[in-house]
């Protein structure tokens, strides 16, 4: 079978493809972390577009050989570990993960060639659960180029200002605190409600955003009883590590177009959350 990438219909310009994504990307981090080796990395795809060659046009699809049909993937996915950058917060090892996520049909490929879209990010995997934890500051929801070299300009930029120390203190802050599960409790239930919050009211109470949707609260609500590694303690009370791991958690169902937004999503409303147990302000959430 021949592994094909789109191209633009109007001007016929190729698309970056997902394996130059990769390269690219590759290149970068052995700039950056010269003397760290890199794990190989993982790669995810879906949807797929099969098609075949010319000369293959008039035949039936159960008469095609290999060599005549075609496919691409839609939707890409990869991370890339360097096993020698590691903490550690509450006994859950964390390794520097560094990786991206591109969707073809987040392009008008209808059109001619224009500034291609990518999501690219630097964090910690948890491998305790292969929950990803990552901060804003190590990710761009919408990268923009319309070269391999932007690509790379990009890219590098985005490895060179990340803080890794801010964000490991960060998270290693969350387990000083905890939620009762009376709180944790009144958290999900306001989850319900916020789905269906009035627009202006969640602007004129300033709600803290969350993107989660009713399946993930619910495997959140299950794995506070279940979760092997991050359920609540004996009396009921979960710190906001464990909190957050439960959303990193859930987060797995999303489909990978949506699941960077949500992993970013999750820290910082765990961290609205935490500054409100500093400050005693006010949280919808926790009102």
């Amino acid at each position: 079978m021949i592994v094909l990438y789109p191209y633009f219909q109007k001007d016929n310009e190729k698309t970056i493809a997902h394996q130059k994504f990769i390269e690219i990307t590759q290149e970068c981090i052995s700039k950056i972390f010269s003397c760290h080796n890199l794990e190989i990395p993982e790669i995810r795809v879906s949807h797929p577009i099969k098609g075949r060659i010319t000369e293959a046009i008039h035949k039936n699809a159960k008469d095609l050989l290999d060599h005549e049909k075609t496919i691409y993937y839609e939707r890409m996915a990869f991370i890339i570990r360097i096993p020698s950058i590691t903490e550690d917060i509450q006994e859950n090892p964390l390794e520097l993960t560094i990786g991206g996520v591109r969707a073809y049909n987040q392009e008008n490929l209808y059109n001619r060639k224009f500034m291609e879209k990518f999501k690219f990010f630097i964090g910690f995997q948890n491998l305790v659960c292969c929950n990803l934890c990552v901060n804003s500051d190590g990710y761009v929801e919408n990268m923009r180029v319309s070269s391999y070299q932007e690509l790379q300009n990009s890219i590098l930029q985005v490895l060179q200002k990340y803080e890794a120390e801010k964000h490991l203190n960060q998270m290693k802050q969350l387990p000083e605190y905890s939620l009762t599960e009376q709180q944790f409790a009144q958290l999900l239930g306001k989850t319900r409600l916020y789905q269906h919050l009035p627009k202006k009211e969640k602007e004129n109470l300033q709600i803290s955003e969350l993107t989660f949707n009713d399946s993930q609260f619910t495997n959140i609500a299950k794995d506070y009883y279940q979760d092997e590694s991050f359920c609540r303690d004996s009396v009921g009370d979960i710190n906001l590590w464990k909190a957050y791991n439960l959303f990193t958690q859930s987060n797995k169902s999303s489909y990978i177009d949506r699941f960077l937004e949500r992993n970013v999503n999750a820290l910082n409303f765990i961290k609205s959350i935490q500054k409100t147990m500093i400050d005693k302000s006010y949280h919808w959430f926790l009102s």
